[in-house]
């Protein structure tokens, strides 16, 4: 294990973020608002990760020292984000636990939120919040390795650890300007959402919808992180704004990959497997949700189609963003955007949970085993848009889902377990509900931590290991679990 190359490279994460933090403290500046919650954790951030940087000249990453530097790094980033709101001392955020749990939830693109008041915060607090999001939505490793030369040694295995889905796509031979690509395409997609939410303001269709609340949106559509700086969320604009977040919320879920090779005039998007199951299950589950939604609200089909694709979009990618608040819905309704928790966006995309890419490997593996049960000298490989899938990627899906659900059984047991012994039980339902949406990285769930609520009903405790279900999720949980492994620090 090179200790000293891990931490080196570390630093440069760090001060990275803390270069980031200019863009809040200029918000601050031009509000009039106190500047020391940024000031200090920049000063901070910089000088630690210069120290952390000097430990070694010429550090060298291998696949070992990969795994330990992006599980650190993103515990690294969601301390120092919270530290701006412990120093703002106001409100909820002020508790450091709070402070803990809002920053890996902003970092990690959950939307889970403490935050009880939101006109407590000041707009440079709430910003940062939002821009936490956006950071984290395409990876922080990934934006190092596109701007920082020495993290462009080792890359590879930095991006593979950190990206989601099951594996790697590079775009080109270079492991650096495959991450400048991703990065490229997420700016220009937040950008245009940022222009088309503004030009609704302009022409009279979104009066809420400033050029400041249109940018700050896109951050965290495009990261799939679904904070808002307002308590309604999306619900707080008119419908064309809605119809607009719900296309860039398919866009963000969807494999970034696709939309590079589009731009190259490339329209496999298409005929990808995964884009089609993607785009399928978003619009089967719609039409399942649209009955319920008439029925008890009396919607018109369009009306109820807009709600039902919104909030299915919004938990399939992982967004979390409301247009209503869904934990008033029938149980039948309910029911079903539990069962999207599970179902997540694509590979390579900002989306968290599952993936879609998983679930299709796993649907064909399962009928590859009901078809080998009746045809026991056949040979059968599992296919993805044509190609074999290896033994090894199939054992590796189905390793990780089983482990994803054990992990969720568990916790919710341990959610439920802490909650009586503090003296405030909680439902069962609830539980695995506030576990599915923070280990998924969604963000609301269903019952007390419904859309329009928040976490603070759950004791410290619970939201310490919520805290590392976040970060678990995000990291896809092998790339953190690895650590704790005899074996790991053997190897």
């Amino acid at each position: 294990m090179r200790l000293r190359s891990t931490f080196a490279l570390l630093g440069e994460i760090v001060a990275l973020l803390g270069l980031m933090l200019v863009l809040p403290l200029i918000v601050a500046l031009h509000d009039g608002t106190p500047v020391e919650p940024f000031l200090v954790p920049l000063i901070l951030s910089i000088s630690v990760g210069l120290i952390l940087r000097s430990l070694e000249r010429n550090p060298e990453v291998g696949v070992k020292e990969a795994f330990l530097l992006v599980s650190l790094a993103w515990i690294f980033v969601a301390v120092i984000g919270a530290i701006p709101y412990v120093l703002a001392g106001k409100g909820s955020l002020a508790n450091p636990v709070n402070a803990l749990f809002e920053s890996m939830s902003g970092f990690t693109t959950t939307g889970a939120t403490v935050l009880a008041n939101f006109s407590e915060p000041s707009r440079a607090i709430l910003f940062w919040r939002q821009l936490t999001q956006w950071l984290g939505g395409m990876g922080i490793v990934v934006l190092a390795i596109a701007i920082l030369p020495r993290l462009s040694i080792g890359g590879a295995e930095l991006m593979s650890l950190e990206a989601p889905g099951p594996q790697l796509q590079r775009l080109t031979p270079h492991i650096r300007q495959t991450a400048r690509i991703f990065w490229a395409v997420y700016v220009g997609l937040t950008l245009l959402e940022t222009a088309l939410l503004s030009l609704l303001h302009y022409i009279g269709l979104a009066p809420r919808m400033t050029p400041y609340m249109a940018l700050i949106h896109s951050f965290t559509t495009m990261s799939t992180g679904g904070f808002s700086p307002l308590a309604l969320s999306i619900e707080a604009f008119s419908p064309s704004v809605q119809w607009v977040v719900t296309v860039f919320m398919i866009l963000a879920g969807a494999n970034f990959a696709l939309f590079w090779y589009v731009i190259r005039g490339d329209f496999r998007i298409f005929r990808n497997e995964e884009f089609r199951w993607y785009v399928g299950i978003l619009l089967g589950l719609s039409f399942v949700l649209m009955p319920f939604i008439m029925g008890q609200y009396h919607f018109g089909p369009i009306t109820a189609f807009r709600q039902a694709l919104f909030q299915v979009a919004s938990i399939v990618t992982t967004t979390g963003y409301a247009t209503m608040n869904f934990a008033g819905w029938a149980l039948p309704a309910q029911f079903i955007l539990f069962f999207a928790m599970f179902i997540g966006g694509s590979s390579a995309s900002t989306a968290g949970s599952i993936k879609v890419i998983r679930w299709v490997t796993a649907l064909k593996t399962l009928w590859r085993e009901l078809f080998s049960s009746f045809h026991a000298s056949a040979v059968k490989p599992v296919k993805l848009g044509g190609k074999t899938v290896d033994e090894r990627s199939v054992r590796g899906v189905l390793a990780f889902i089983v482990l994803y659900f054990l992990i969720f059984l568990v916790s919710s047991l341990l959610v439920v377990l802490n909650g009586t012994t503090t003296g405030k039980p909680l439902p069962l339902t609830d539980a695995m509900s506030a576990v599915a949406a923070t280990l998924g990285n969604i963000g609301p769930g269903i019952g007390v931590v419904g859309p329009m609520a928040n976490y603070l009903i759950f004791p410290p405790g619970t939201r310490i290991l919520m805290f590392f279900l976040m970060w678990l999720g995000r990291l896809e949980i092998i790339t953190a679990l690895v650590l704790f492994t005899r074996a790991y620090w053997k190897w």
